[in-house]
């Protein structure tokens, strides 16, 4: 049996000497550099402890060594298990306890704080720093420069992604093997990736965006691309005439758009512009067309499915929509309730079906089966429609699912932490169109009789439990929360009623 991702990635990777990134510290790391760290790294797991089917927990900085160790997992046979850098030690206690990882991979800086999380859960703690440093790559760097992988197969793990839930329960998404491979694998093709392209990769590598579809695809074209840590404007402006392709997410583009440099000579050698991971404003797409003469291809995925969808390579790519199903994919819209499909142009739930989909949430039997229909079909929650040309549209989201700068954020969460708070009767919180996140979090709170708490004591009591990007961009005090005849908030209303807050000339 082979090692059935890394397998597929070995067998596409050109020639040993040829560029696999270039970071922004000015490193070359070649493909055969790629292979012989990502080796060293396996050892390491596997001297540390680390058998087929393990977790490995990792919550470090983006760089080369943290995208090697990706590698390594797989070589390994463990299963990746990547956190959001922002993520606080409340949270992390929690996918510690979930996962039971076997490894537990952090910032040399937080070590003292994370070891004993990590510890109580079983797991051992290893260290990787932004440049290279740590107890883990100490231990690599010791290590044989070749690896014997272990046999996985298209069914193994290859990784979980935790995706927050509408309770405030986040639920580990188990991705195999073949659901990565194949997504890879109908990218490169859909999207016309070769072994001439270069990518600007400035996106973090803890989600499947920045990791599962933009470094897969660069292996599975033989491909290269420019690393950097972290998304500079001006800096991703410069870069524009030594790459073919951006992936991004909307707030990418509108603050590119404010960058001067940004041109149609600046962007003649760059073949695509793709966006995804929140909704892209049709003005975006407009104004984008009318600086550089490209069109921003438009895709939709999520974290239990990578792709689904993708506007054409040839063809219009129609703003507003996600364009057609991927290959493989089956997609259709259904009644939320009955699952019945209903017929183009009527609203109802996304249901997506194939290699791609994920096996279901890791030790939530009942939670995988509640969303999956008896055919196979996977709920996603989000609301949408096909027009009569064939584009699929999002057109809400049935779980109040906030997206904000990318990251996926469930107000459950939020509204949790803002009512334990002393002085907070209650709260609501929403997502409102934001010219440069995509939507912003807000919060609408109603008082305690009496309590005279402020917006910045709330947001100040919630930063130790909550990352920073789930924090509400405004708060908002009221005297009491519409609620339909069953009690329950009408999000609706309120989302009407402060749809111009952050685009009106009053906002802040």
């Amino acid at each position: 049996m082979s090692n059935h991702l890394f397998d597929a990635f070995r067998a596409r990777m050109p020639a040993p000497e040829r560029l696999l990134m270039a970071t922004d510290d000015g490193r070359s790391i070649t493909y055969g550099d790629t292979v012989v760290r990502s080796a060293q790294l396996a050892h390491a797991l596997s001297q540390s402890g680390v058998r087929a089917g393990d977790r490995v927990a990792v919550q470090v900085e983006k760089s080369p060594e943290a995208f090697f160790l990706y590698l390594a997992c797989l070589r390994a046979g463990a299963i990746f298990l990547p956190l959001n850098t922002a993520y606080t030690l409340t949270e992390l206690g929690y996918f510690f306890r979930d996962a039971e990882p076997r490894l537990v991979v952090c910032d040399p800086a937080r070590a003292a704080d994370i070891g004993p999380l990590a510890k109580a859960s079983g797991a051992i703690v290893a260290t990787l720093g932004r440049n290279g440093d740590g107890s883990l790559t100490e231990r690599a760097s010791q290590q044989p420069t070749d690896f014997r992988d272990l046999a996985r197969g298209p069914d193994d793990l290859a990784a979980i992604l935790y995706t927050s839930g509408t309770t405030g329960r986040s639920k580990g998404a188990m991705l195999s093997h073949e659901n990565l491979a194949s997504n890879a694998r109908v990218l490169v093709d859909h999207w016309r990736f070769t072994t001439a392209d270069v990518l600007i990769h400035a996106l973090p590598i803890f989600h499947t965006h920045g990791l599962f579809v933009a470094t897969n695809v660069i292996l599975m074209a033989g491909a290269s691309m420019l690393f950097e840590t972290k998304f500079d404007p001006a800096r991703i402006v410069s870069l524009l005439a030594r790459a073919t392709a951006l992936m991004g997410v909307p707030t990418f583009y509108v603050r590119l758009l404010h960058q001067d440099g940004l041109t149609r000579q600046a962007a003649k050698n760059i073949r695509l512009f793709i966006s995804g991971s929140a909704p892209l404003l049709a003005e975006t797409h407009k104004a984008w067309r009318e600086r550089t003469g490209h069109a921003i291809l438009e895709r939709y995925g999520m974290t239990e499915t990578n792709m689904n969808t993708s506007n054409p390579y040839d063809g219009e790519r129609r703003a507003g929509t996600v364009g057609f199903p991927l290959p493989g994919v089956c997609l259709r819209i259904a009644d939320p309730n009955s699952g019945r499909p209903l017929a183009d142009g009527e609203i109802g739930m996304i249901e997506v079906k194939g290699p791609n989909v994920f096996s279901g949430y890791w030790r939530m039997p009942e939670k995988t089966q509640a969303e999956f229909r008896d055919d196979g079909f996977f709920i996603t929650g989000d609301l949408g429609l096909i027009d009569a040309d064939g584009y699929v549209h999002i057109v809400g989201r049935g779980k109040d699912l906030v997206i904000s700068g990318g990251y996926n954020i469930y107000p459950k969460e939020i509204e949790s932490e803002i009512d334990a708070l002393p002085g907070v009767a209650e709260s609501a919180v929403i997502g409102i169109a934001h010219p440069d996140f995509g939507e912003g979090v807000t919060a609408i709170v109603v008082r305690a009789p009496a309590s005279t708490i402020t917006a910045a004591e709330i947001i100040e009591a919630i930063a130790g439990w909550v990352a920073k990007y789930k924090h509400p961009k405004r708060v908002i005090f009221v005297d009491e929360l519409p609620r339909n005849t069953m009690g329950k908030v009408q999000k609706n209303l309120l989302r009407e009623t402060y749809k111009d807050l952050y685009t009106s000339s009053k906002a802040s």
